[in-house]
């Protein structure tokens, strides 16, 4: 069953939208109705992203070498108006942990100068607009906030018809994130959505689609190609410093996640697979491009949830070893980690406990120099100030995110087959 097809959980961000307005039909359908995309779209969908995935050598997925995103979408990305704005006005969707830390770090960047205002949130849930809740897994979004500046409003339809906003933050539960998108990108606002993009890729070329179909911009908040550590060992790569990488382990683990009934059903989160792992898969797609082929094992230990332990190695023609791992299981005191270590021709590197160690073969080794902020605030400051600007969204791009979410879905498929391995070749669309 289509996620839409069903009304949201009492408790979430967005109980009752489909009877906001004037567009229920965008966000509910009569029960029992899967919704398929025509075979003519599916073809599309696998058309593009074969395209996008195989095209130059898969250079339009190489850290260094960016798509140019105008050359697919003409000019996608760029503010509609005559004149570029002078004061960004957003709208945040959704309360919980995420659109906490997100208008937190807003804030943040209104008070150092940035034109950024946040001009009305909205949520379902009267309590989180009173301020309460929004724990998660990290250090962000968990402070006390006064919302009373802001215009406040439980209805998503009513915030869109009375407030002027240039843009969106969508920070919602992941089966309501296509539907949310278009829905805001056709009222004509520019849109950053949280992860992962949709819960597959046909959804998330519906989103794609919108964007270039209205001409705003659409960026992905995969906010570990904002982070600190992460850029580093980014420009690491693509510099050679220590020749090619040779072997990658990316790994994240906490507790099991209690901020939305909705984050452990299967149906509406994906389990630690789609929530937690994408994460890191999305690393492994933005620093090596598309995998040959993947090869999971994976545990369900909650019931209903999905996927709650995850172990994917990823296959690439040039030989290098990649492997990334989650864990949403481990409770009690654990608390939450996340980290790397990648092996170099002539040296490696280790983030862990915070702290970013580089270990040269023929080189003391040191500790790197990074800033202390979280990736949500440059994340956010990019996404800003390429509004103001006037120009193309390049990092954390649609076309990107949906080929992360293509090797999540082959991922999936393996899991299911306890591990066998999935080719990637053609990232056909299912």
């Amino acid at each position: 069953m289509d996620p839409d097809s069903r009304q949201p959980d009492q408790e979430g961000p967005l109980q009752g939208l489909s009877q906001a307005g004037r567009r229920p039909a965008r966000l509910r359908r009569p029960a029992g109705r899967r919704r398929r995309l025509p075979g003519r779209r599916r073809r599309a969908a696998r058309h593009r992203l074969r395209q996008l995935c195989n095209g130059g050598n898969d250079s339009s997925l190489h850290p260094s070498r960016e798509p140019d995103h105008l050359q697919y979408f003409g000019g996608y990305g760029r503010h509609s108006r005559k004149e570029r704005p002078r004061m960004i006005r957003i709208g945040i969707i959704g309360l919980g942990f995420m659109g906490r830390a997100h208008l937190e770090n807003y804030i943040r960047l209104a008070k150092e100068g940035v034109a950024v205002q946040v001009a009305a949130i909205c949520d379902a849930d009267p309590a989180k607009l009173r301020g309460e809740g929004g724990g998660g897994n990290l250090d962000a979004g968990t402070s006390q906030l006064d919302l009373s500046s802001f215009s406040l409003y439980t209805s998503l339809q009513e915030m869109l018809d009375k407030e002027q906003l240039d843009a969106v933050d969508i920070a919602l539960p992941t089966h309501l994130h296509r539907s949310v998108t278009v829905m805001c990108l056709e009222e004509g606002l520019h849109v950053l959505c949280e992860k992962p993009m949709a819960s597959n890729v046909a959804e998330c070329l519906e989103m794609l689609q919108a964007s270039e179909r209205t001409g705003k911009s659409l960026m992905i908040g995969q906010c570990l190609r904002f982070w600190p550590a992460y850029v580093y060992l980014r420009d690491l790569i693509a510099e050679g410093t220590y020749g090619k990488p040779t072997y990658a382990y990316f790994y994240r683990g906490g507790g099991t996640p209690d901020w939305g009934p909705w984050v452990l059903q299967k149906d509406k989160g994906g389990g630690a697979l789609l929530d937690m792992h994408v994460h890191d898969t999305d690393v492994v797609n933005w620093l090596f491009g598309m995998p040959e082929a993947v090869s999971t094992q994976a545990a369900n230990v909650i019931p209903g949830s999905g996927y709650d332990i995850v172990s994917t190695h990823y296959r690439y023609g040039g030989g290098e070893v990649v492997h990334s791992q989650v864990d949403w299981t481990l409770n009690g005191d654990f608390g939450f980690e996340m980290g790397f270590r990648v092996n170099f021709e002539r040296g490696n590197v280790q983030f862990s406990g915070g702290a970013v160690k580089v270990n040269p073969n023929d080189a003391p080794g040191f500790e790197a120099v990074l800033a202390d902020d979280q990736g949500y605030y440059y994340e956010l400051k990019y996404f800003v100030e390429k509004l103001l600007a006037g120009e193309p969204i390049e990092e954390a791009h649609p076309v990107s995110t949906m080929s992360t979410i293509a090797i999540v879905e082959a991922e999936l498929a393996s899991a299911d087959k306890r591990g066998e391995w999935v080719s990637l070749a053609g990232a056909a669309v299912k």
